[in-house]
């Protein structure tokens, strides 16, 4: 009796293990379950757009106004007889940064290049007369 309660006890345990953490368990269920909405939901999406799509082939063979229209919008074609006017929105200018009320500052004095010669003399300064 006691080994047969005991071979219960071990096989109850091994059932539990795979319910809860083996292959085909709880877990993996609810995984799974998660991937099917997503799944139906992005075949929900792509349904909806290919009945988007058959409408505007029906449209297109059907008449000749989706055509142009299509022509006119993704190729700019114009019919015989027509002006093409193009209209350039210009961007406003940016707006320019106020300046900071420090003072500018001021550029590196440079220095002078000497000719091979030597530094160049400057002729002595005149004196004037009144």
């Amino acid at each position: 009796m006691r080994l047969l309660i005991l071979v219960l006890i071990v096989l109850l345990a091994a059932l539990q293990y795979r319910l809860w953490v083996g292959p085909g368990s709880r877990a993996d269920l609810h995984g799974l379950n998660l991937e099917i909405v997503a799944q139906k939901a992005e075949l929900e999406r792509l349904r909806t757009r290919n009945q988007e799509l058959q409408a505007e082939v029906e449209d297109l063979r059907s008449g000749e106004a989706a055509l142009e229209e299509r022509a006119r919008d993704e190729l700019g074609m114009i019919k015989g007889g027509e002006a093409f006017i193009q209209v350039i929105e210009r961007s406003p200018l940016p707006a320019v940064p106020a300046p900071p009320d420090t003072e500018p500052a001021t550029p590196a004095p440079r220095h002078k290049k000497s000719s091979p010669a030597g530094p160049k003399k400057e002729p002595p300064a005149r004196e004037e007369r009144q």
